[in-house]
């Protein structure tokens, strides 16, 4: 996993309950306050007590009543409460305290018990560095109120980040009332959930409603588009754009109106358009009928988008001649492992924001996207990729693109930042949903795109190449990895749909094989945080069944229930029922099932490409029982995934120990840096040689007896 993820999965997500509006304010204050007074009748704050005992990952002493001194000494660092002797007052929903720290805290997680679990936390942003006393405020009005928390023996746990080494000090915790400021912003959130819920209602009604005017075909050449369709019913009609930045079920303002004087129409249109002095490509473009009137225009049909568009080059196909892959490849002095281990499939992280400008600069290429003109840095993470994608090509490895979207304060130019961060953004993502609400923003983001796909889609493949396009990064989980903010599942999903066919649009611009797929955990119908991906999947198939079918693909993380434990056959939530509630290594026979139903296939007929495109086992030392339990785990997956023909390919993540996956050890290598033995083979990396060889029963034979079987035939099983 790429730095940070493993600290987020470990009980599958820390983030599982931000809130939309709950934000984290900080004041400088006194050395000293007075007794603090809630300002309700009758009550009186108290300052709550830490209970020592419950420290992990650090050293603290208590150094007056109400204060603390810490230092974190690992990165799971935490701090329990002792219980309430009264009951929190009802509107005593800010969590506040005053803190000095020797460096950032990343983040702060409050989670309210019992139980502590991550359903029943909430996540922060960081917490600056300080000499001088700061109040922190966290907001819990929502979760306090979903819980019902605050009664006499409840607790409450604070997690300061995930690093150690640094000096805290924390004193005078209590709970407090929302001020003005707080409670404006509770009530603005609460009339954008109800805008949102709005909004997800309309986008369900559109998926079900019968239309008898239909959209037939949308042609895309070089310099034209061709839409073809028919209408019914009495009345004026009209041809209208929808742009990536528009929601089809709720605009007021349909733009380019074309009239339809024959029931049956086939129109052409220039391809590129304008908007005031942008110019942009319809190629993005969808097109609905809409019945016009004087009061108020209504659709008359389910939108279309591209389904057919012009390469404007000619490329060969990306072809497995195995499903044994590698996740995250990145140039190192274990480059031969491509090629000792037999790898026909790479994933690779693309954070094109991290060299991506708006002005130029020294050593940046210049690359225009309409009449607008972009620039990308030439050093430093391009030409790594640039490395990285030759090195594919030269081997003939077919390469999945993982497009991320650092939020705006890591993007390396402040503007491109500000263009492509999602407005409703929360700071507990690590990466952000792009922003496709504004005209500029989409064509920022489209630029992106085509840069990329213009230049890893030559012939003679002179950067390396890029096969298929994983969007974005585990969107069941969207509060992490794709973030939004807290959205209703069809208003995320209509912002992922969009992000999903610009790139597949682009790119087969270039290449007519290019494939875009999307990302998800191992939920299926348990939601990680918010969604499950089952439901998100469902709905997928959904919108390509009513605005036109596209050729997408599913990236699966199936790792074990519990990705500290290897022995994937004990998972207890992942069953052989295709209502399961997850899908680990365990029950890959429940997301082979759903691959190969022909209501899920692509235009009915042709399965849509399944990789489990990030997921491992773990050691949880390098002791030989650990490493053989690995391996064992890894053996297991391999035996069934090379049985089910839904399933095209494997990427083992990780390829090698890293230090910053949270104690995790899922690599097919030892640490880099490990004392005996750096970046050393584990039995793992040996199976994994050996899998889909002659060697492999001669290796894998001696995990049955761990596993508990005597024949490999008794893993596999029968969905019901």
């Amino acid at each position: 996993m790429r730095k940070n993820k493993l600290e987020k999965r470990t009980s599958r997500s820390i983030l599982s309950l931000l809130l939309t509006g709950l934000f984290l304010f900080i004041t400088g204050c006194k050395e000293k306050i007075p007794e603090i007074q809630i300002d309700m009748p009758g009550t009186t704050s108290r300052y709550m007590k830490l209970n020592l005992s419950s420290a992990n990952h650090m050293n603290i002493t208590r150094t007056a009543s109400n204060a603390y001194r810490l230092t974190t000494t690992g990165e799971d660092p935490y701090i329990v409460s002792e219980k309430l002797m009264i009951p929190v007052h009802k509107d005593s929903v800010v969590l506040t305290f005053e803190y000095k720290s020797s460096a950032k805290i990343d983040f702060i997680q409050v989670f309210l018990g019992h139980p502590i679990t991550e359903a029943r936390s909430i996540f922060f942003g960081s917490l600056s560095p300080t000499s001088s006393w700061k109040t922190a405020s966290l907001n819990l009005y929502e979760i306090i109120n979903k819980l019902s928390w605050g009664k006499v023996g409840d607790v409450f746990r604070l997690d300061f980040g995930n690093r150690p080494g640094i000096d805290i000090e924390i004193k005078n915790i209590y709970f407090r009332a929302l001020n003005e400021e707080e409670r404006g912003i509770v009530i603005a959130a609460e009339e954008q959930t109800k805008k949102d819920e709005a909004v997800a209602q309309s986008l369900s009604k559109y998926l079900s409603q019968k239309f008898s005017s239909q959209i037939e075909e949308v042609k895309v050449e070089n310099d034209k588009i061709t839409i073809s369709g028919r209408h019914n019913g009495e009345g004026t009609f009209s041809l209208r754009e929808i742009l990536p930045n528009d929601t089809l079920t709720t605009t007021t303002h349909f733009r380019n109106r074309i009239p339809l004087e024959n029931k049956t129409f086939r129109v052409t249109v220039d391809r590129k358009g304008t908007i005031g002095d942008l110019q942009y490509d319809r190629l993005l473009s969808k097109w609905v009928i809409v019945k016009d009137s004087p009061s108020k225009n209504e659709i008359a049909s389910h939108a279309r988008y591209a389904d057919v568009i012009t390469p404007q080059r000619s490329m060969q196909p990306g072809i497995m001649k195995s499903k044994k892959g590698l996740g995250g490849f990145f140039m190192n002095q274990f480059q031969s492992d491509l090629d000792i281990l037999g790898i026909h499939s790479i994933t690779i992280n693309i954070p094109f924001t991290a060299f991506m400008y708006a002005s130029p600069g020294a050593n940046r290429i210049a690359h225009q996207y309409g009449n607008k003109t972009y620039y990308f840095a030439r050093d430093g993470y391009l030409n790594g990729l640039d490395q990285a994608l030759k090195a594919a090509a030269q081997r003939d490895i077919v390469v999945a693109a993982i497009i991320l979207v650092q939020k705006a304060s890591e993007c390396a130019d402040p503007e491109i930042g500000r263009l492509l961060q999602h407005p409703d953004f929360t700071s507990e993502g690590i990466y952000t949903m792009p922003n496709l609400t504004t005209d500029e923003s989409v064509h920022c983001y489209a630029a992106a795109l085509d840069f990329l796909a213009s230049r890893y889609n030559t012939p003679e493949n002179t950067h390396g190449r890029i096969h298929k396009w994983i969007m974005h990064n585990e969107v069941d989980a969207g509060l992490s990895w794709t973030n939004m903010g807290r959205k209703p599942m069809m208003v995320y999903l209509d912002t992922y749909i969009k992000s999903m066919r610009m790139c597949h649009n682009i790119s087969r611009a270039y290449d007519e094989h290019s494939e875009v797929m999307g990302s998800y955990t191992h939920s299926w119908t348990a939601p990680v945080e918010l969604y499950a991906s089952k439901e998100l999947l469902e709905n997928l198939v959904s919108f390509s069944r009513v605005e036109g079918d596209f050729q997408w693909g599913v990236a699966y993380h199936p790792y074990p229930q519990d990705l500290n434990e290897p022995k994937t056959w004990l998972d207890t939530k992942a069953t052989f029922s295709t209502g399961s509630q997850l899908v680990t290594f365990k029950n890959l026979e429940v997301i082979d099932h759903w691959i190969k139903q022909p209501a899920n296939q692509y235009l009915g007929a042709t399965k849509r490409t399944l990789w489990l495109s990030e997921n491992g086992t773990n050691s949880r030392t390098y002791g030989e029982q650990d490493l053989k339990e690995q391996a064992a785990g890894f053996a297991y997956a391999w035996k069934k995934l090379s049985k089910l023909d839904g399933i095209d390919g494997i990427q083992w993540h990780n390829w090698i120990d890293n230090r910053h996956e949270f104690g995790l050890r899922i690599g097919l290598r030892k640490f880099p840096d490990d004392e005996s033995d750096p970046g050393g083979a584990k039995p793992v990396w040996h199976a994994y040689k050996a899998a889909d060889t002659d060697e492999e029963d001669a290796v894998f034979d001696q995990y049955k007896t761990l596993i508990g079987i005597t024949n490999w035939s008794e893993i596999m099983k029968t969905i019901h």
